[in-house]
């Protein structure tokens, strides 16, 4: 039989997001991922979502937040490594990017594998 990976498991209550707001921070124009290391490779990866007020009203909020969801269900899940917590806080161009670009972004965000930063040589000054 093939061996299937779970779905991670979900963050609930406000101390478990607080926690991982202590991890690593991984940033993104679409949305940012935290991710904390829970020190306990037995078990499965925790996922939260977390959209705030200042992204929209609530119907865009929601949008955002079932596109995120349905994006992790179907590709980032697989991505998560086992006890790990993830909490990814959406910003508004999750309503504007094409899903399979979101999918793609979301697990390079997970993985860690985003884009190097440019030295301070490329980068250009204000002189």
């Amino acid at each position: 039989m093939s061996e299937t990976k779970k779905q991670p498991g979900r963050l609930k209550n406000r101390s478990e997001f607080l926690a991982v707001q202590a991890g690593e921070k991984r940033r993104g124009s679409t949305f940012l991922v935290e991710v904390l290391d829970r020190r306990a490779p037995e078990t499965e990866p925790r996922v939260g979502f977390t959209v705030t007020k200042r992204q929209g009203n609530a119907v865009e909020r929601n949008r955002m937040r079932r596109r995120l969801k349905e994006a992790v269900r179907l590709s980032a899940g697989v991505a998560m490594k086992p006890g790990h917590d993830y909490v990814i806080v959406a910003r508004r161009d999750v309503l504007d990017t094409a899903f399979p670009k979101l999918q793609s972004l979301l697990i390079e965000r997970i993985e860690g594998t985003a884009k190097p930063k440019r030295s301070q040589e490329t980068r250009s000054r204000k002189e």
